[in-house]
């Protein structure tokens, strides 16, 4: 006999099922966004200036953006960096946050 409040096992609530079927929505948003076109694995880049630069043509090139360039550009970088969380390795958290500064450069914030 199970305790009241609990389920049995392998038996999934709908808060459970609804969360396994969005697991991936942050890569989607990545991915898709209706704020940038990005370039192809920006993120992965181990230069910040770099990242930045290509932060900065996608933001001015996009025609899909509610916002100002910058703005676009530090979000989606933001974005990135949080839904990464404490799975990312500092060594790349290092660089990504570098990247922030240099956005800021780019233009001409700093």
């Amino acid at each position: 006999m199970s305790k009241p409040g609990r389920r049995s096992r392998g038996v999934k609530s709908s808060a459970q099922s609804s969360a396994s079927s969005k697991a991936y929505w942050s890569a989607r948003v990545t991915h898709d966004s209706n704020a940038l076109d990005l370039e192809a694995e920006v993120f992965t880049l181990d230069d910040p200036r770099e990242i930045a630069r290509s932060l900065r043509r996608s933001a001015e090139a996009s025609e899909r953006r509610k916002s100002a360039p910058f703005r676009s550009a530090m979000s989606m970088l933001t974005f990135y960096i949080n839904r990464a969380g404490k799975g990312l390795p500092e060594g790349r958290r290092r660089v990504l946050e570098d990247a922030k500064s240099e956005l800021r450069k780019e233009f001409g914030r700093q």
